[in-house]
């Protein structure tokens, strides 16, 4: 069945990182190998990417650090056929790097934007036009992962606030957010709870539930 087209003015902000030995998922590598790291991180960036290209929703992908060896940006890069891609600051935190990100979409005539990682192997792409669903009547939507974090975080213009002050890759991030959101008076819609994968024990639950 073929997905209704997002309204216009959606674009998607796509946080990602080369698929490279040694350059992904070090936590997980702790507890499985570089190797085995770096094949279940390909394997989250087959899942996402086909999410993202059934929702066919505008968006561009900002990696972590330029590829190695240096490639031409006007090319896409094999894991995300046919998506501009930009590399993130080098400089700030996780979150100012994102609010770079959603400044950018904006400054380019976005008027709903969404960003997502490549962490979260139960991402949809009904999930993805939810979320832009969602930005028509609320200021602010929200991905809630299970270890306290967010799988994807949306808006109708930039919110600052929400980026700033926050302990990224801890059970605090959401409801910090959250709070932030209440404190500025921001309407939030948030989608289903789903599951990141980010270590050896968050990758046999999902091998777990994969399996049943």
């Amino acid at each position: 069945m073929t997905l209704p087209l997002p309204e216009p003015g959606a674009h998607l902000l796509i946080f990602a990182r080369e698929p490279a030995l040694g350059r992904v998922k070090t936590r997980l590598a702790a507890d499985i190998g570089p190797e085995g790291a770096l094949a279940v991180y390909r394997e989250l960036l087959g899942v996402t990417a086909a999410a993202v290209q059934a929702a066919r929703v505008p968006a561009t992908v900002w990696l972590a650090e330029a590829p190695a060896p240096a490639a031409d940006a006007a090319r896409p890069r094999p894991e995300w056929p046919g998506l501009p891609w930009r590399v993130q600051p080098a400089a700030g935190d996780l979150g100012e790097r994102m609010s770079h990100a959603f400044s950018e979409a904006f400054a380019s005539g976005a008027s709903r934007a969404v960003v997502i990682g490549t962490d979260c192997p139960g991402l949809t792409p009904e999930l993805l036009l939810a979320a832009f669903d969602a930005l028509a009547a609320h200021d602010v939507v929200l991905g809630p992962a299970d270890d306290g974090g967010y799988y994807l975080l949306g808006m109708r213009e930039l919110q600052p606030a929400l980026f700033a002050n926050k302990n990224w890759s801890t059970a605090t991030v959401l409801p910090d957010t959250l709070a932030d959101a209440a404190r500025l008076g921001l309407s939030v819609a948030q989608l289903p709870v789903l599951h990141d994968v980010d270590s050896g024990r968050d990758l046999a639950k999902w091998r777990g539930t994969a399996n049943q």
